[in-house]
């Protein structure tokens, strides 16, 4: 149970940290060990993430994390998440279960814009104010960010990341109706199964659950920052290249051509808006592999199957010869049956493709 001190030896406590496992820390005439302090009993994904993100940070990264209801306990935390009914960020005080809290990251950030107005959790309320500089400790060693990409990367992980679990803790729907089905594998989800079950008879240390609960959060955080950092950053100038030259691909200005297949959705929406284009963007080409060109529909947003135009409709689940009669372009391949992509054998003829459902009425 890693808040438990285990021993001491000559000023020096042992205790068992879920990051560092036995870390000596010396207290006598130096330094004292800082207090991480949450609840007790059942734990949730937002405060575990929320103390995982703090142990990111060089003055919290050997902490002990205290787990307690008990007041003068908290009072003797240098920080507190998910507990403690008082969010103050001059007190380190971190809590969202107020009647009266209903802070976003954009009314706690109204710099990053309007767009964040899912109510803040422990965990979204942590990454408000510290979320930067957790970033900054998982960079990976090959790569930096200058203080205007970071705030794109701190944006888009929590966008993809964060908001999701402030959702989730605070009971905010994922839909104006009811969803057609459900999503049960997410992290709050995998994270509340480490919880023993109501009807189990096995005796379990809860702290040393939470251990476990703050690697599963990790993986997943580390996993998240390193993609947006190493793999979908890097292809946000490929995109907007795209966009430069997208006259040259086709005088409508409505195509777009990759040259190879990478992450540009999420992309493309947010560039689009920062050089005020408009939602212009019909369709986009890119090399899948030898022989084979995708012509692929934009979707009304980064994760709709809706799309702005879809390829020309009497195409739908027309595949080979017979789509390559059907459109009149040599080299088809096949177009899916909701019209959203399409192949052909050549750049020419993907692009073709493309332009005659651009002039077609539907």
């Amino acid at each position: 149970m890693f808040r438990k001190l285990l021993c001491t030896v000559s000023g020096i406590v042992y205790y068992n940290s879920p990051l560092n496992h036995f870390v000596p820390r010396r207290f006598f005439g130096q330094s004292r060990i800082m207090k991480i302090g949450t609840h007790d009993g059942v734990f949730h994904c937002d405060e575990v993430l929320a103390c995982y993100m703090l142990k990111l940070l060089p003055q919290y990264k050997d902490a002990v994390i205290v787990r307690t209801r008990d007041t003068a306990k908290l009072n003797e935390c240098d920080i507190v998440v998910d507990v403690g009914a008082v969010f103050d960020h001059e007190k380190k005080r971190y809590d969202h279960h107020q009647r009266e809290f209903n802070e976003t990251l954009s009314s706690l950030r109204p710099e990053l814009g309007d767009k964040f107005k899912i109510k803040l959790s422990s965990a979204g309320l942590v990454y408000t104010y510290y979320g930067e500089e957790v970033i900054k400790q998982l960079v990976p060693k090959n790569a930096s960010l200058n203080p205007t990409d970071l705030t794109v990367i701190y944006k888009k992980v929590y966008q993809n990341f964060i908001e999701e679990i402030d959702a989730i803790d605070n009971g905010v729907p994922i839909a104006s109706e009811e969803p057609r089905y459900k999503i049960r594998t997410n992290l709050s989800s995998r994270v509340a199964r480490l919880n023993p079950e109501w009807n189990s008879k096995q005796i379990v240390n809860l702290d040393e659950i939470f251990e476990k609960a703050m690697a599963l959060v990790s993986e997943e955080f580390k996993y998240s920052i390193n993609y947006f950092i190493s793999v979908w950053f890097p292809a946000r100038e490929y995109v907007r290249s795209s966009l430069d030259n997208r006259f040259e691909i086709h005088k409508s200005g409505q195509i777009l051509e990759f040259t190879e297949r990478f992450p540009w959705k999420e992309h493309l929406f947010d560039l689009e808006e920062e050089m005020n284009i408009g939602h212009e963007i019909k369709y986009v080409l890119f090399n899948d592999k030898p022989n084979s060109w995708r012509v692929q529909a934009v979707p009304v947003n980064p994760t709709s199957f809706l799309t702005r135009k879809p390829l020309h409709k009497s195409w739908w689940g027309v595949r080979d010869e017979v789509l390559s009669e059907v459109a009149g372009i040599e080299g088809c391949i096949f177009c899916h049956s909701t019209g959203f992509i399409g192949g052909n054998t050549s750049r020419e003829g993907a692009l073709k493709m493309a332009v005659n459902s651009l002039e077609a009425d539907a």
